[in-house]
């Protein structure tokens, strides 16, 4: 009997993706608050979260022709979290709607930078006759980390504040970064 259910390159990025992924969702359903919090309204929370959609759209659409060029897609995905705990780690400083605007922006930026070389790394370890396990895992594992940030933003921000949220969200990022960054060559 085989002692994992899937091979080493898709544990580490189901592990470290879960990780960045538990990072987003940790403000998700806190999100409207913090943007009151600096002085905003809901609008103002549609409208920030709007800028990071539109960023992330636009950059899926460059980066997915920039994956196809490189060699390493497993150092886009790095730089990519790490990007993504650099914004998290800027919300601590977010102090107007045109600040929380660019944070926004780079947060989509990174997410969709690293996206699509996430999906051809994943892709490249996918054994064939597994693939709608392998990727409906990855798939799950989405949900569960949003469930997962959802119940721990909502405990930290009510016992420690949001700059203890964001230090947590970028801390995830970096690690997840740090680990993947280090990797051998032919582990991914």
């Amino acid at each position: 009997m085989k002692r994992f259910l899937f091979n080493k390159a898709l544990r580490i990025l189901l592990i470290t993706n879960s990780l960045v992924l538990i990072g987003g969702a940790i403000l998700g359903p806190i999100y409207a608050l913090f943007v009151e919090k600096i002085g905003g309204d809901l609008l103002d929370a549609s409208i920030t979260a709007s800028v990071f959609a539109l960023v992330a759209g636009l950059t899926t659409l460059i980066a997915g022709k920039y994956a196809d060029k490189i060699k390493r897609n497993e150092l886009l995905v790095a730089f990519g979290y790490a990007v993504m705990g650099l914004g998290f780690f800027l919300y601590i400083f977010v102090d107007s709607i045109w600040f929380l605007f660019a944070v926004q922006a780079l947060i989509g930026f990174a997410e969709a930078f690293y996206a699509p070389a996430f999906d051809a790394v994943y892709t490249k370890h996918i054994t064939q006759k597994k693939a709608g396990r392998e990727w409906g895992t990855w798939e799950a594992i989405n949900y569960f980390s949003t469930a997962i940030g959802a119940i721990i933003g909502g405990f930290i921000v009510t016992y420690f504040g949001f700059n203890a949220i964001f230090i947590l969200m970028s801390s995830l990022s970096f690690i997840s970064a740090a680990y993947i960054w280090r990797l051998p060559k032919r582990v991914l």
